[in-house]
């Protein structure tokens, strides 16, 4: 605290009757005064988002005794005195961490010796509007003197700049977002509960709120909050019934909405049209993953974006726009809803904002004039023209208003109560409106975001919010890895993935022993893809349980991420089937459209797969290939009777009424014998129920075991097939446009001494 009063005892200057913010010296203030605030009844025990209540009570109490002593009369002697130096934010726009100057350690630490927070406090603008005067005076001092005078002084190119008017510096962060952004050097905060999510969103004073459910592609749909419409009290998702109502009411008669947005589109594939030919996928996975009540739903509100490559980031903008209100960003850690905040909040928008307007140049006016054919067609161009100068003219005129600010004629004792915080409340007070506010910081540390951070927009049209994410896996997959690499667990760029065989006895291992696959079934040669940014390997099956249990003495090609001691928690995730036929897909030209054209019912083989998913760092195609069995024969191969359908049916009803009269004389045998009728059938015909479910060799599917910390962190989905859009594209030889360079290997290698040339 020594800076604090070395800044206290410059700002006092001798001087007694200056006014101090009280986040800079607490200690000076002996009988704080105390701030209005609303009363509230007592509640439940809500989750706070901080790390620590003692420290958000002490700086909340702090800001408060800095607005009363701001808020205190000067006297007469004070008129010379040095003007009131600005208080720190309310609370960091990084992470929205309440703002706190006593534990370094926490979030929402202020540093006031740090130059940009310096700089931050002492502006005065004052000074900056009488330095715009001079510059205003001195550029019409330039465009009123003669050229020749500006030629020879050589100052002719500058004599139409005009000063930027708003020179304020930024708001700043807080010392853990400087080093997250700067140092990427950071501690996690406790994450929240759907509980404590569901109180902050009913604390919401719009009417209309919609809440972005952010859902990571990487590991989609492991990041999926489960029961989330029962978990926030909200309607259930629309049905596919045409009369089904796409609106719900809530409590305190508000409406509430959901949407998916699925986000890091650009970790699927390289382009925007290999995403969006996905989305029918995402939507039955997605349907898969929500369960039996909404296997249903119609999913009309699943956007597949990405805030790096802008892919359909501004229709999501437009209809946040459009709806107005309040937008939560929910969902868990790690799956980009700082960056897509980013990319979707509207900036620079106003209250009167329109789509279509635009200013038109000289040009486009002229232009406009001269096309037209007619008298009647130069008048409707004459009076739109004149219409657009009108509303450009209004708009330019209106007097500007901020959102959440009393207007100047109304005073202090005038105020409602609502407008003071509420120090019990886990939603924060709004920000005022800024067109281009600070946005939150988005980092790969688990838990960046402490505490709701409310942005409006639009002046009185909406907010967004952007609420800290929940927990995936408690203990998260981190601990379990070393404090170096742990940012190697988060996939950045799409990975073009090279292909692992696994042969019997063989398994794979990523990143050093984290994850390990071994196939089950025997006799199967099992193809790979990692899509994971962890390094993969491929050993036998006993060096690769030594490599997992850190009871080897071998050193791998690259080193272990696993963290000391954590080999004996090692444990299987569960055995998963590669139940999904892909032979139309991984088949190659044999099923392409351009090439074989055979229907996969055909082939004397079948391509089996699915996808491993790991959570929060990718997924692992997995594929493996199984035979016919013996003596079949493809169905389209064979020329069918023209009534083979009638042949058919009489079979089966013949082979019904056979079965029918065995089980009937089967029955009958042991009613007349006293034995129970149940286990006569059951000796019967056990013999023959085997044979036929042992006959139907689709069910016996190949299967993998995964290995994983605690035996979670893993998952299952339906396969991708991410493996026919990675590596470098194959282009027919028909469809080249130029001749392939030929291959100098040989030309080389006879220009050498000895090279065998003639």
């Amino acid at each position: 605290m020594r800076p604090a009063f070395r800044q206290a005892r410059t700002l006092l200057n001798y001087d007694a009757h200056a006014s101090i913010p009280a986040f800079l010296c607490p200690v000076l203030l002996r009988a704080p005064v105390p701030t209005p605030h609303r009363s509230t009844k007592p509640t439940q025990a809500s989750h706070k988002f901080s790390t620590s209540g003692r420290a958000q009570h002490s700086a909340t109490a702090t800001l408060h005794s800095a607005d009363a002593i701001e808020s205190l009369p000067l006297n007469a002697h004070s008129a010379n005195t040095p003007p009131t130096r600005r208080s720190l934010p309310r609370a960091c726009p990084g992470c929205g961490a309440p703002t706190q100057i006593y534990d370094k350690r926490e979030a929402g630490y202020y540093n006031i010796d740090r130059k940009v927070i310096r700089e931050y406090l002492e502006w005065d603008p004052n000074t900056v509007q009488a330095a715009t005067k001079e510059d205003d005076i001195y550029s019409k001092a330039l465009q009123q003197a003669s050229p020749e005078l500006l030629k020879e002084l050589r100052i002719e190119e500058h004599a139409a700049e005009v000063p930027d008017e708003d020179q304020s510096p930024q708001t700043p962060v807080c010392d853990r977002c400087h080093k997250l952004v700067h140092h990427h050097v950071g501690t996690p905060i406790h994450h929240p509960t759907v509980e404590s999510i569901q109180q902050t969103i009913a604390e919401s004073p719009h009417r209309r709120n919609h809440i972005y459910h952010v859902v990571d592609a990487a590991d989609f749909p492991l990041s999926i909050i489960p029961n989330l419409q029962s978990s926030l009290r909200i309607p259930k998702l629309r049905t596919q019934n045409r009369r089904a109502k796409h609106k719900g009411w809530v409590a305190n008669d508000r409406i509430a909405e959901v949407s998916f947005i699925i986000t890091r589109a650009d970790l699927l594939a390289p382009k925007k049209e290999q995403v969006d030919v996905l989305m029918p996928y995402f939507t039955e996975v997605l349907r898969d993953a929500l369960g039996r009540t909404n296997n249903k739903a119609r999913l009309g509100n699943v956007r597949l974006v990405s805030a790096k490559r802008g892919w359909w980031t501004k229709q999501v903008k437009e209809d946040i726009w459009d709806r107005g209100g309040a937008g939560w960003m929910v969902g868990k850690v790690n799956v980009g809803k700082s960056n897509l905040f980013e990319a979707v909040f509207p900036k620079g928008r106003g209250a009167d904002y329109q789509d279509v307007r635009r200013i038109r140049s000289t040009t486009e006016r002229e232009a406009m004039l001269t096309n037209a054919k007619s008298l009647d067609e130069l008048t409707q161009v004459q009076q739109q023209l004149a219409e657009e100068d009108a509303e450009t003219e209004r708009l330019k005129n209106k007097p500007q208003q901020h959102l959440h600010q009393p207007p100047k004629e109304l005073k202090e004792e005038e105020l409602d109560e609502e407008d003071f915080e509420d120090p019990d409340a886990l939603l924060p007070p709004p920000q005022p409106y800024t067109p281009y506010p600070v946005l939150p910081i988005a980092s790969s540390l688990p838990g960046t975001t402490a505490s709701p951070i409310r942005i409006p927009f639009g002046r009185n049209r909406g907010e967004l919010v952007d609420l800290p994410g929940l927990a995936r896996t408690n203990p998260g997959l981190e601990t379990f890895v070393q404090p170096d690499e742990h940012d190697d667990l988060v996939m950045k760029n799409r990975i073009n993935s090279e292909r692992y065989t696994l042969k019997p006895g063989q398994s794979l291992i990523l990143g050093g022993g984290l994850i390990r696959i071994t196939p089950k079934t025997e006799d199967l040669v099992f193809l790979v893809h990692p899509f994971v940014p962890i390094h993969p390997h491929v050993t036998r099956t006993e060096k690769a349980i030594d490599y997992q249990n850190q009871t080897s003495e071998r050193q791998l090609q690259h080193p272990s991420i696993l963290a000391p001691n954590v080999g004996d928690k090692m444990n299987s995730a569960g055995k998963f089937q590669l139940k999904w036929d892909v032979t139309k897909k991984l088949a190659g030209p044999m099923t392409s459209a351009v090439a074989g054209k055979m229907k996969p019912e055909n082939l004397p083989f079948r391509i089996w797969s699915t996808d491993i998913l790991i959570e929060g760092v990718g997924w692992v195609e997995i594929s493996a290939q199984t035979r016919r069995p013996q003596g079949w024969k493809p169905v389209g191969m064979s020329k069918k009777d023209p009534n083979h359908a009638q042949h058919e049916r009489r079979a089966s009803l013949r082979q019904l009424d056979e079965y029918k009269d065995r089980k009937f004389a089967t029955i009958a045998r042991a009613e007349s014998a006293g034995e129970d009728p149940q286990d006569a059938l059951s000796a019967e015909f056990y013999k023959e129920d085997m044979g036929d479910r042992m006959a139907s060799w689709e069910d016996d599917y190949p299967e993998v075991e995964v290995f994983s910390p605690l035996g979670k962190f893993v998952g299952q989905r339906r396969p991708m097939c991410a493996s026919t859009v990675s590596g470098p594209k194959q282009i027919a030889s028909r469809d080249r446009k130029a001749r392939p360079r030929r291959s100098m290997v040989s030309v080389k290698r006879q220009r050498k001494p000895g090279g065998g040339g003639e």
